[in-house]
């Protein structure tokens, strides 16, 4: 090839290939911590949770009625007096043959009755005895829970890697569990870097000097690693030069654990991150087949011969473009999976690409792409999905108006009534 001539681009990376490729590059970080249960959501376990004790932990009545012995109501219309009362919380005794017992949700069955009726297939007989009328013949076992049918001794409840929700932490407290030990919170170093960005309130609207933008992308950047149970150290803005980089990078790796980065990731005259990057460690550039947020660089910063005892590690790097809605999807299909992994999650639904659904377009998109296109979209009362009428990277009214994306593959058209794969929002950030 001559001198002259350009050499050729690499190929655009797949996607896939490239969340393959960042997995591939992380591990779950070594240090752990013990935490009160009602602190723990959205956490990650650290170890299995084992049970000791069946829940429930005894056989007991699902409903208000009367507890039984099947062999005692053999047809509708018996009528058996009432030997004793069962309250939740209370034992009764052993069930005397040709009785019933008053039983309430919850109480513990007494031994000898195998069923429950309902009080609605019952009546009170009055009378010397106090009895009630069986207008049903049960079935055994009908409405008793039994021990252990939630959870069984010695059963893992909750595997290691399993990261904590609401459902999850009642769990827990339902085997006794008041601490959990969890992998510790990933320290997250965030800053932006261009001279045109301004931060909300230092500038008023009207003063705005020309070229000058609000920092729209370090407000939701921190806002989704608060959500994904990181310690933020906001950094703010990094002036465009070669040796401000630099610092920054360099007291940012020495106490994190990632440097997360929007803008300065071209090749331009005025994107220091890469050389900055490059100086202190190594750095992969990737232009990856989608759109929006085709630039995405990782990398790793070495940390300072003097930062105690994680000297000689390195810190993640990532570097996310900066129009703000390919920052915003890179994030989620990216960095997310990334600091999940970080964190010591081990459910393949979040390390892997999103869950879709199939769902009806409501749209036209006559014009394909050649990258993977993620639309913003919404959820429509016909069932159907909504396009947001522009898709500029630039335009981050889209995202907060969508409430998920259409994955839309390479070259594909989309019309009016066509079956697309649509992500929620709510998967991505539950």
């Amino acid at each position: 090839m001559s001198e002259t001539q350009p050499r050729p681009r690499p190929p655009l990376m797949a996607l896939d290939r490239a969340l393959a490729d960042l997995m591939g590059r992380v591990s779950p970080l070594l240090a752990t911590e013990t935490v009160a249960l009602i602190d723990s959501d959205r956490r990650i376990l650290a170890e299995d949770l084992v049970s000791a004790l069946h829940v429930p932990p005894h056989d007991n009545s699902s409903m208000d009625g009367y507890a039984v012995r099947t062999m005692d109501v053999e047809a509708p219309g018996v009528v058996l007096p009432v030997s004793q009362r069962v309250a939740a919380g209370h034992t009764g005794g052993p069930l005397e043959p040709g009785t019933c017992a008053r039983i309430f949700t919850g109480a513990p069955m007494p031994p000898g009755a195998d069923a429950v009726v309902m009080q609605e297939d019952t009546r009170e007989v009055g009378g010397n005895i106090h009895g009630v009328h069986i207008d049903v013949v049960p079935q055994a076992g009908q409405w008793v829970r039994r021990a252990g049918e939630d959870v069984s001794r010695g059963a893992v409840v909750l595997p290691a890697g399993t990261r904590l929700s609401a459902a999850s932490i009642g769990l827990a407290a339902g085997i006794g569990r008041a601490h959990l030990s969890v992998w510790r919170r990933p320290r997250v170093a965030l800053f932006s870097t261009g001279d045109e960005l301004v931060m909300p309130g230092e500038v008023a609207p009207e003063n705005m000097p020309p070229g000058a933008i609000y920092n729209s992308n370090r407000y939701f950047l921190r806002v989704l690693l608060q959500r994904l149970g990181c310690e933020v150290s906001d950094l703010g803005i990094v002036p465009d030069r070669r040796e401000a980089t630099v610092a920054a990078l360099k007291t940012a790796a020495d106490h994190h654990d990632l440097i997360l980065t929007s803008g300065g990731v071209s090749v331009g005259e005025e994107d220091h991150i890469k050389p900055a990057v490059q100086q202190l460690g190594s750095l992969d550039l990737w232009q990856i087949a989608m759109k929006p947020g085709k630039p995405f660089a990782y990398g790793v910063v070495r940390r300072d011969a003097g930062a105690g005892a994680e000297a000689g590690q390195v810190c993640h790097f990532i570097g996310l473009p900066g129009n703000p809605v390919s920052s915003f999807v890179t994030f989620l299909l990216l960095v997310r999976p990334f600091l999940l992994r970080l964190q010591g999650a081990s459910e393949a639904s979040v390390l892997s690409s999103p869950r879709s659904y199939r769902m009806r377009a409501d749209f036209d998109l006559p014009r394909a792409d050649k990258r993977r296109e993620f639309l913003r979209v919404r959820r429509n009362e016909a069932g159907g999905l909504d396009l947001f009428s522009n898709q500029s990277a630039g335009v981050l009214t889209s995202a907060s108006w969508a409430d998920g994306l259409v994955d839309n593959p390479a070259g594909t058209t989309i019309a009016r009534g066509d079956l697309v794969d649509y992500i929620a929002f709510s998967d991505l950030l539950p």
